[in-house]
């Protein structure tokens, strides 16, 4: 059985803690986090007739928990490190999003994983998603001729419902709105064109707050795609809506996780193929571990979104457009 630890006893995990339950091939067997009442809610919560073993540190848990893999469910700044102790530790990494809140960090990350062959998944909700997966399909055979442009937008009452906590705090998430909820649109838009962003130009409205609440950013990606996206993080009702436009076609998106699909375009139609199954991330990590399956959401996925990051947060800063080749330098 693969023994999974995880760092970070919040409320993300309960996810991947229902997609593993009856598992017989892999399971969680550690938990860490730096307040044990998480840990013991943890425990309450799913394992409540057979605790697992609770950690301080990751030092403690590796050490003592005789890992195979991690989930790295912490604030974003600090994926980085955790994610580097892992790797040293011999683990397999599940990553939350984002990857890092650097893409030099994140680079390192997928050299260190490379030379010690481990897998590194990043957990975005667009790769598993039958309907993006699909949407992808007809970006790669052009079957509705080349993909020119994509538009989408993300809305949230995201200010309000994280005021004091600490994804509003820029030394633990890095930055706001745009790098938190807005890092879903964001993969749904760079997983799907399959490009890394060329030229980006962004500005941000952080509405009084310490991060960014508001952002709207175009991008040129290499392969010549155009887009433009919106993220807000003070409306009072949730939405979202991405467009894909292609030569021959349009195909609308739930931008979020794909949700639902559809397709305007001669002979093309709405209805996902069968042989187009869904997936759940953690399950596709232990697949990959175990030699079942592709990762769905690579470290290459976790660097161009760190990318595009820096070029949005560079260009906020700046007023300009920023090329991103300068920030790999």
């Amino acid at each position: 059985m693969l023994r999974i630890g995880v760092m970070g006893s919040g409320g993300i995990i309960s996810k991947h803690i229902g997609h593993l339950a009856g598992r017989k091939d892999a399971g969680i067997v550690a938990l860490c986090d730096v307040d044990p009442k998480r840990i013991k809610a943890t425990n309450d919560a799913f394992f409540k007739n057979h605790p697992v073993k609770g950690y301080s540190t990751a030092k403690e848990m590796y050490g003592k928990g005789k890992l195979d893999a991690v989930i790295i469910a912490t604030p974003h700044t600090l994926h980085y490190e955790h994610a580097m102790q892992a790797l040293k530790a011999g683990c397999h990494v599940f990553l939350e999003k984002p990857m890092t809140t650097s893409s030099k960090d994140a680079r390192k990350l997928a050299k260190r994983a490379e030379e010690t062959q481990k897998i590194i998944a990043i957990g975005y909700n667009t790769a598993c998603s039958r309907a993006f997966r699909y949407l992808r399909q007809l970006i790669q055979t052009e079957k509705m001729g080349k993909l020119e442009m994509v538009t989408g937008f993300l809305s949230q009452n995201w200010m309000k419902l994280t005021a004091g906590l600490w994804r509003q705090d820029p030394t633990l998430s890095g930055g706001g709105q745009a790098y938190d909820s807005g890092a879903h649109i964001m993969n749904s838009l760079l997983w799907s064109v399959g490009s890394e962003p060329e030229t980006v130009f962004a500005l941000l409205d952080n509405k009084g707050c310490a991060v960014d609440i508001n952002s709207v950013m175009s991008v040129r990606f290499a392969n010549g795609v155009l887009a433009n996206i919106t993220v807000s993080g003070n409306c009072a009702t949730d939405g979202t809506h991405m467009a894909f436009i292609f030569e021959n076609g349009l195909v609308e998106i739930d931008g979020w996780g794909g949700g639902w699909i559809k397709v305007r375009a001669k002979d093309v139609d709405s209805e996902i193929p069968a042989d187009i199954k869904e997936l759940f991330p953690i399950i596709n990590f232990v697949e990959a571990i175990q030699g079942k399956a592709e990762v769905a959401a690579t470290a290459k996925n976790g660097i161009d979104h760190s990318l595009l990051m820096d070029c949005i947060y560079a260009s906020a800063r700046t007023g300009k457009p920023i090329t991103a080749s300068n920030l790999k330098r």
